[in-house]
């Protein structure tokens, strides 16, 4: 039995800072082979997260970004003419299945309704994936984990999971980190001094607590993230905030003066 994972981050592994359980549900996931499902809005670090454990496992990690036109062939491969002869490609879930490694689909809402399919025999206890094309099935190793993640905040009615596919899943529920854990994580991220880190943080939540109202999504970690690293490389307060805060939140005139408003209040 694998013993529990220190949360320690090295060079080698990419920075993750816990808040809560989510490691230890990761492991345990992984040592009892069931599949995960991250839930939680853009840019509070769970791609980060799927990055960090996939490294302390050393497991290859296959990333997807999903989208409308990804169809269950992008997942699983198809046949391609090389030197005039027709070969076989495997796709990324394919791939994490013939050889072992995290298959990290990001947003997997996003993806056609095929893509579910797909993956609902590797979620039960058969952990298989049919080929139909190549006549092969190919049963999963004991080292391949199928993780999937969505934003539930901003997904319409024909864009969610159906509760068939959730409960297929283990679950974990993400959000942005609290103010001295999310303070921590910019200043590790971008050499930011406490202060200014600190500033940023406080001035987010409050762009924060726009959202459905004026903003669609809040401000993000990443966001703030690269504000920060914008005022480490030296650029003036301001206009880091306006390049990373507030024109990518909004194409409103009205929206964006608004943010300007509530970031005058804050930083002065």
């Amino acid at each position: 039995m694998r013993q529990a994972i220190e949360q320690v981050n090295t060079p080698d592994i990419p920075y993750y800072r816990p808040v809560g359980e989510e490691c230890a549900i990761f492991e345990r996931a992984f040592r009892l082979k069931l599949p995960l499902l991250l839930k939680g809005p853009t840019g509070c670090g769970k791609t980060r997260f799927v990055a960090h454990m996939a490294a302390k496992l050393g497991l290859p990690l296959h990333t997807v970004a999903c989208h409308d036109d990804l169809t269950a062939a992008d997942l699983t491969g198809r046949y391609l003419l090389k030197g005039g002869e027709t070969v076989w490609a495997d796709g990324p879930l394919t791939a994490a299945v013939r050889n072992g490694g995290v298959c990290y689909l990001d947003e997997v809402v996003e993806a056609r309704k095929d893509v579910t399919v797909v993956l609902h025999p590797l979620t039960d206890d058969r952990r298989i994936l049919p080929l139909e094309r190549t006549g092969e099935t190919l049963a999963a190793p004991d080292d391949f984990m199928l993780v999937v993640s969505y934003n539930p905040g901003y997904q319409n009615i024909l864009k969610t999971l159906k509760p068939s596919t959730r409960q297929r899943f283990l679950a974990i529920s993400f959000d942005y980190p609290p103010p001295e854990v999310e303070t921590e994580v910019v200043m590790r991220e971008t050499g930011l001094d406490e202060r200014r880190a600190k500033l940023l943080v406080q001035l987010a939540r409050r762009l924060r607590s726009l959202k459905d109202h004026d903003l669609e999504e809040g401000a993000s970690t990443r966001l703030i993230i690269y504000a920060a690293a914008l005022i480490a490389d030296g650029m003036d307060m301001e206009a880091a905030i306006e390049a990373a805060l507030i024109e990518p939140l909004s194409d409103d005139a009205d929206v964006k003066a608004g943010l300007r408003e509530a970031v005058a209040a804050i930083i002065g």
